[in-house]
């Protein structure tokens, strides 16, 4: 009985260790999608213009099939999208 104790709450406790190293991934790729766009356009004002644009635009205003598609809500561990406020401050620290 033990046994399957000591798994159930280790398979638990890893699999939301898992979860957020996955989310930290994907926030990272966010930095670096940024970043590769604006190398790509050879500028970065388009791109920080675009996330200001986003970061205006607010839940109720998406159409109803695509407000579960919105990057929302606050930080956390588990969130997948950085804040658009520090992706902006992040593009505009590039050279």
């Amino acid at each position: 009985m033990g046994y399957y104790v000591t798994v159930f709450v280790m398979d638990v406790l890893l699999g939301f260790l898992a979860a957020m190293i996955v989310a930290w991934f994907s926030r990272h790729r966010e930095y670096r999608a940024d970043a590769g766009a604006a190398q790509l356009m050879g500028r970065k004002q388009p791109m920080i213009n675009a996330l200001g644009r986003l970061g205006r635009l607010t839940s109720a205003e998406l159409p109803e099939s695509l407000q579960a598609l919105g990057i929302n809500g606050k930080p956390t561990l588990f969130a997948t999208h950085p804040p658009i406020e520090e992706r902006i401050k992040a593009l505009q620290a590039l050279q």
